[in-house]
């Protein structure tokens, strides 16, 4: 089945169950998003193919996110809270990147060509609210880039974890970001 084509719920369903169920068995899974190992092996056909449809479905959504953002026009604090918005949004495929993470995706040439157009938005956004006088020039783009992402995600595992609650979670991300990244004048 087309990635494109199904259900977003369904997929975030399934990234959940995934995430929960790492060492069950795909009736697990099925069971825990709701449908019967028969509908999911018609719809992914074995756990490697779910898994990747899950990575390649995260990576497009995020790749969304930045897009709708507007990072080359947009005023950046208003780009940066659609940023935060569009994540938010998508907090269980952020939930299903989080377990699925290895440290060797950084050396692996399919996630790299994944995941770079993602990047380099994100680094070029930043660079241009540096630019603005908006950002902290101090820290480079990139760097502000991975900070944006650790907290978000680090956010989103202690929301599951029921240490933080959704409902503050944007205001908080972007306030404490901002404290830390925003463009100070250095006292004299």
């Amino acid at each position: 089945m087309d990635v494109a084509a199904a259900d977003s719920r369904f997929l975030k369903a399934l990234a959940v169950a995934v995430v929960d169920h790492q060492s069950g068995t795909f009736k697990d899974i099925a069971q825990a998003a709701g449908v019967s190992k028969a509908t999911l092996n018609r719809f992914c056909g074995t756990r490697a193919n779910l898994v990747e449809m899950l990575h390649e479905h995260s990576s497009a959504l995020m790749l969304q996110a930045v897009q709708q953002a507007d990072l080359d026009k947009a005023e950046p604090l208003a780009a940066l809270q659609s940023l935060i918005d569009g994540h938010l949004a998508n907090r269980e495929m952020l939930i299903f990147m989080m377990a699925e993470w290895r440290p060797d995706f950084a050396e692996d040439g399919v996630e790299m060509r994944r995941w770079q157009p993602y990047a380099d938005a994100m680094d070029a956004f930043f660079l241009r609210g540096q630019h603005a006088g908006v950002f902290r020039i101090d820290i480079s783009a990139p760097v502000l880039t991975e900070l944006f992402c650790s907290m978000i995600f680090g956010l989103v595992e202690s929301e599951r974890r029921g240490r933080v609650a959704r409902a503050a979670m944007s205001g908080v991300l972007r306030q404490f970001f901002l404290d830390g990244a925003s463009a100070r004048v250095s006292p004299v």
